[in-house]
C-alpha cells in the first residue's frame, strides 16, 4: 500500500491514539492519590527488572529523553520510591533502584488497576485479547524500530 492517504492505516492509528488515551485517563484516575502513570510505569518496570538501571538506560527503555526521566526520577526520589546512587564502577554513572517503600506503592497501584483491566479483558474475551497480541506487539517493535 503505497497511497499517501490510507484510509486503513488512518482509522489504525485514530483507533490507537484514543484506545491509548482513554486507558492513560482510566488508569490514572485508579492510581493512588499523587502516583502518576509514568511514575507507577517506572517502579513497576524496576520491580520486574530486579536489578539497578541507569537514568539513561530507563529513559531508552520509555523512549524518552534524558531530562524527561531525570524529572520522573527526580519525583520519585523525592517520594522515597527510588534510590539513585553513584555507579560505583564508574563515578560519572548512576543507578537507579527501587526502595522498599517505591515496591510498596507499586503493589499498591498494581491492585488499584489490576480490577480495571482484568474487567476490560473480561468484557473483551480472552481469545480477541489473546489474538490481538501479536499484530499489538509487532506494530510496538516496528515502531521502535529505529534503522
Amino acid at each position: 500500500m503505497s497511497e499517501r492517504n490510507d484510509p486503513l492505516a488512518t482509522a489504525l492509528f485514530s483507533e490507537l491514539f484514543m484506545a491509548d488515551q482513554l486507558a492513560r485517563n482510566r488508569l490514572s484516575r485508579a492510581l493512588p492519590k499523587g502516583m502518576e502513570l509514568s511514575h507507577f510505569s517506572v517502579l513497576n518496570h524496576l520491580a520486574s527488572v530486579g536489578e539497578p538501571r541507569s537514568p539513561t538506560r530507563l529513559a531508552e527503555v520509555f523512549h524518552l529523553t534524558r531530562g524527561a526521566m531525570t524529572n520522573t526520577l527526580s519525583k520519585l526520589e523525592w517520594a522515597g520510591y527510588v534510590h539513585v546512587n553513584p555507579d560505583w564502577d564508574d563515578a560519572r554513572r548512576k543507578e537507579v533502584v527501587i526502595s522498599p517503600a517505591g515496591r510498596a506503592a507499586r503493589d499498591a497501584a498494581l491492585a488499584a488497576i489490576t480490577p480495571l483491566i482484568a474487567e476490560i479483558v473480561e468484557d473483551l474475551g480472552v481469545s480477541k485479547v489473546k489474538a490481538t497480541l501479536p499484530v499489538l506487539r509487532e506494530l510496538r517493535q516496528r515502531l521502535g524500530d529505529t534503522t
